[in-house]
């Protein structure tokens, strides 16, 4: 039994433990004017990226769930006739075929995707579908394509007049024959010149967003290469390449030449060296950084980017070339558009 003194001593001890232990639980939590400041915020890659991240705010404002958001924000590119990169009006393949690739994540670690769709306006969409209503992570062609039929999607012509003239122009001097960066060089009269980076030049969307709950999810889509072969898959379809999303660290999408993507296994890479303690656009850094030491001669021709979004809600870019640039919707900044860093 203890005395008085014991007892009032093992009192006073144990008080001093759990407010040692509230104190440091305490500091691992976000205090309240970080939230204000940082949640929620939706990133995006590129400049139509502003237009993607108004359609998530809508979702993300109101207290929505981070997965709807990114899937909302990433149909607007999806569905611009305008826009040659991602969805409709995407330029085709060397055989005059779009061909769409997608992949989502949400914050328990669900994902799906497809690869070579054909036909649908939306497959971000059949991507959340495989994702949710199978037990696969990704399909592919005309299964794909099935499954989306299957699940009430319509089936469309994605080869607009304009891509469908600009895919002819290429013919006529391509010998059929995909040319590696052919999307770096003018290739029809009437169409501007695709330097490294610009708007011509980056095939993807990749969208990460941090909801009111302070869950992550993610969203990356393309209509692939131009003039790609048939049947070729880059890095947006394949989780941990094009997009990766660990709801205790944060997210991080790229763009760019998918192939170095995939031989990094990029958006993993960045996720895990921020779990190291690397910020954002270090670890964005770090990534592009590999590609280039592993082939330096080939990073001067090619374009890469990685964007990422800790849990934090704090955000960073870096690619090879310069021209990357993201959007970034928050509290505070409303619809910016800021250009990434680079090496080159």
């Amino acid at each position: 039994m203890l005395n008085r003194r014991k007892f009032l001593q093992y009192t006073a001890f144990t008080s001093a433990m759990l407010s040692v232990k509230n104190s440091a639980a305490a500091a691992l939590l976000p205090t309240k004017s970080t939230l204000v400041a940082n949640l929620p915020v939706v990133i995006s890659t590129w400049d139509f990226g502003i237009a993607a991240n108004q359609a998530a705010w809508k979702i993300l404002s109101i207290g929505g769930r981070a997965l709807d958001a990114v899937e909302q924000g990433v149909w607007v590119p999806e569905a611009d006739v305008k826009n040659q990169t991602v969805g409709y009006g995407g330029l085709p393949d060397r055989d005059g075929r779009v061909t769409l690739d997608a992949c989502i994540m949400d914050e328990f670690g669900n994902c799906g995707s497809v690869a070579a769709l054909e036909h649908i306006m939306h497959p971000i969409s059949v991507a959340r579908k495989v994702m949710e209503n199978t037990p696969h992570v990704m399909l592919a062609g005309d299964g794909a394509l099935q499954f989306a039929l299957e699940n009430g999607f319509k089936k469309i012509n994605l080869l607009t007049p304009e891509a469908e003239k600009a895919w002819k122009e290429w013919l006529v001097t391509a010998k059929y024959s995909p040319v590696m960066n052919i999307e770096n060089k003018s290739y029809g009269k009437a169409a501007p010149q695709r330097l490294p980076g610009n708007q011509y030049n980056h095939d993807t969307i990749g969208m990460l967003a941090l909801d009111a709950k302070g869950n992550l999810s993610g969203a990356c889509t393309t209509s692939g290469m131009a003039y790609k072969l048939h049947g070729r898959i880059g890095d947006s379809p394949i989780i941990g390449a094009g997009l990766f999303v660990d709801n205790e660290i944060g997210g991080a999408t790229s763009t760019g030449v998918g192939e170095e993507v995939i031989r990094n296994v990029g958006s993993f890479l960045v996720v895990e060296l921020m779990r190291q303690g690397y910020p954002p656009e270090e670890a964005c850094k770090e990534a592009v950084m590999r590609i280039i030491k592993k082939k330096p001669q080939t990073a001067k021709e090619i374009q890469v980017g990685f964007l990422a979004l800790n849990k934090k809600g704090e955000y960073g870019a870096y690619a090879i070339q310069k021209g990357f640039s993201f959007a970034v919707c928050n509290q505070q900044k409303q619809d910016i558009l800021i250009p990434g860093k680079s090496y080159y």
